[in-house]
């Protein structure tokens, strides 16, 4: 992780204090780059966070799904025998 310090230095042991405050705040994301801006007793942190995949969601046969590996052999010969169209 990338940390940036503007304004006042700052102690190893803050800097780790707002790196677990980060972390605990966004469970689940991975946090790529940590800003710290300090003026006298405030700090405002910015994150920049690891992109997330995209999921390709699609209507088919009256569902929303993004793969058709949950279905069964009847639902996937109705996908395979719909209607394509092309734009």
């Amino acid at each position: 992780m990338k940390i940036n310090v503007i304004g006042e230095s700052l102690s190893q042991q803050e800097i780790d204090a707002y790196i677990a405050y980060g972390r605990k705040k966004y469970k689940g994301r991975e946090i790529e780059e940590m800003t710290v801006k300090t003026d006298g007793d405030y700090a405002d942190l910015q994150f920049r966070f690891a992109d997330v995949p995209f999921d390709r969601i699609r209507r088919i046969t009256g569902y929303l799904v993004g793969t058709l590996d949950r279905f069964n052999n009847g639902k996937r010969a109705e996908e395979h025998d719909r209607v394509k169209h092309s734009v």
